[in-house]
């Protein structure tokens, strides 16, 4: 398979037929390029409300979208079809294997770590930098994934993407030098970012309004099956390569590693022919004819589709009409809900979650558990917390996000404080020279502590800080009030990735963990006497219920 060009052929439209309509959605991803309508035009289409409108580029959900559409509120208008379309739910499992990739890039880092230590001869701090810096490629891909979605199409750019997988994942394996090393990161950290915006995006675009929520819920649910997957990748490749190369094993393995990451990108290119450019794309390029065409596809019904099309070529009028008005963002009436987003980011990543993630295994090691038994614990750690996010995602909108919230936290401070306490009093970590003792009861209650900690994440912070950032904003600065939201959790992840392993090995776990427990007071805090309940309130009815003022200048504009 050959990377498409730039211009020249269109994208294909798909040669399947059956199933439900698509309705329009109407959030547009395009970095700080994002259109804004004022406050007295109509809402974007989410899940209190179905609304048929569409923007002139419409991009559909960014990744924030997938947890609070995850339980679908729609209901079917006479007539419509509801059963699910083979073609959709294809579609849709294809373009959730770019969020499987983005999990495994996050953990699979997570056993290389003596192997590049010792490869590099790089102190941890140094290496934590390595392993930062596609965290720093994440945050550039989710910013410019837009643009080129919107020129090129979503199924044009999701190939692209799939390249930069693929050169990431081999070029890090190959990698002669640290530079080239976190250079070929951040690449493919930017493939990952792009595909965190693109993957829901373009699955939102396809899927009917009455499973939509449960399909793009795929792409959240694929991150987590990524995470696990990488890390039972990792016992994979601990296990075979010393049955296949001469010499000292460890010296290679990390190399075998990240190259794993080349098998669930080849699976993405091969089957990425098989799904169409979305017809909203297509609609907002001018491309009427061919939007027909594969929107018909889609949902077998040629009145379904005119109405569809009618339905976007009318909004591109209105966005027309009021992309002259930008409502401003850093003024005090914003001041809150603004605050609000920085909070739960930021107390996002000072919970630790990122750090367990990507040095799963060398805690269980200082725990006192062999390398092989550190590896089955990681991927122990991932099947809970897999399990724990299918749980919140499924009760998030019965029992509210404060209540989750509270758990969540609730379970942190039991966890980390456990944690602290148990490398602080009990247990002897080990020396840098890799050896390790037998595990004993401490050592299994730091397994059952991190089991518990990533439960909580899962089931609190996790699921919820999508939702909450989805739901505050104001209509009119709602993408950029995501895109800051988004900008300070990666900034946290990426400063937090870095530091950590530096902290342990010159202070110890216990001070890592102490310093994320203290944090989690504060969050408790937080969640207590600021963060407001936004269950059941619909977006447009969000201003007077947060009680922000009416922005003014915004008011006169219109």
């Amino acid at each position: 398979m050959s990377l498409p060009t730039s211009g020249g052929d269109p994208p294909q439209p798909c040669a399947h037929r059956a199933g439900p309509s698509v309705p329009v959605t109407g959030t547009l991803v395009r970095g700080d390029y994002q259109r804004h309508a004022g406050p007295s035009a109509p809402p974007p289409p989410r899940v209190r409300r179905r609304l048929r409108a569409g923007p002139l580029t419409p991009i559909g959900p960014t990744l924030s979208d997938v947890l609070h559409n995850s339980v679908s509120t729609h209901h079917p208008t006479p007539g419509e079809v509801t059963t699910m379309n083979p073609l959709v739910l294809r579609s849709s499992i294809v373009a959730a294997v770019g969020g499987l990739i983005f999990g495994f890039d996050t953990a699979v880092i997570s056993g290389a770590q003596r192997g590049i230590i010792a490869h590099f001869g790089i102190t941890e701090t140094r290496y934590g930098f390595v392993v930062a810096t596609a965290l720093i490629g994440t945050i550039i891909g989710a910013v410019i994934a837009g643009r080129p979605a919107d020129r090129y199409g979503r199924k044009r750019v999701l190939v692209w993407i799939g390249f930069l997988f693929l050169a990431g994942s081999l070029l890090t394996a190959i990698s002669p030098n640290l530079w080239l090393l976190m250079a070929f990161r951040l690449l493919g950290g930017v493939g990952v970012g792009m595909a965190s915006v693109l993957s829901p995006i373009y699955t939102a675009e396809i899927a009917p309004p009455s499973k939509r929520g449960r399909l793009v819920g795929l792409v959240q649910l694929s991150v987590v099956i990524g995470i696990l997957t990488a890390y039972l990748s990792n016992v994979v490749v601990l296990k075979l390569v010393p049955a296949i190369v001469s010499g000292d094993p460890t010296t290679v393995e990390w190399r075998y590693m990240l190259a794993a990451m080349a098998i669930p990108t080849l699976i993405f290119l091969a089957l990425l022919p098989t799904i169409c450019e979305t017809p909203r794309w297509l609609i907002g390029q001018g491309r009427i004819a061919e939007g027909e065409a594969v929107a018909q596809r889609l949902t077998g019904d040629e009145e379904e589709a005119a109405t569809m099309v009618a339905e976007v070529r009318a909004q591109i009028e209105q966005d027309r009409a009021l992309n002259a008005t930008k409502a401003p963002f850093f003024v005090r009436q914003n001041r809150k809900v603004i605050l609000l987003a920085i909070a739960i980011a930021a107390f996002n990543q000072l919970s630790g979650i990122n750090a367990v993630l990507y040095y799963a295994p060398e805690i269980f090691r200082l725990a006192g558990f062999d390398t092989t038994a550190s590896f089955l614990q990681s991927a122990g750690i991932g099947l809970v917390n897999l399990v724990a996010t299918v749980a919140a995602v499924s009760i998030i909108d019965r029992v509210g996000r404060r209540r989750l919230m509270l758990i969540g936290t609730v379970g942190y401070l039991v966890s980390l404080g456990t944690l602290a306490v148990l490398f602080l009093t009990v247990i002897k970590s080990n020396n840098a020279d890799g050896s390790t003792g037998s595990p004993g009861g401490a050592s299994y209650l730091v397994l059952a502590a991190l089991a518990l900690f990533i439960a909580s994440h899962a089931f609190g912070e996790g699921s919820v800080i999508w939702v909450f950032l989805s739901e505050i904003f104001p209509s009119r600065i709602r993408a950029r009030g995501q895109s800051l939201g988004s900008l300070t959790h990666w900034t946290a992840a990426a400063i937090i990735t870095w530091l950590f392993p530096g902290v342990v090995a010159r202070i110890g776990p216990a001070a890592g963990f102490g310093f994320f427990f203290v944090c989690m007071v504060g969050l408790l805090f937080w969640v207590i006497l600021v963060m407001p309940e936004t269950k059941g309130v619909a977006l447009e009815d969000m201003d007077e219920y947060l009680g922000l003022e009416e922005p003014k200048t915004a008011s006169a504009s219109r």
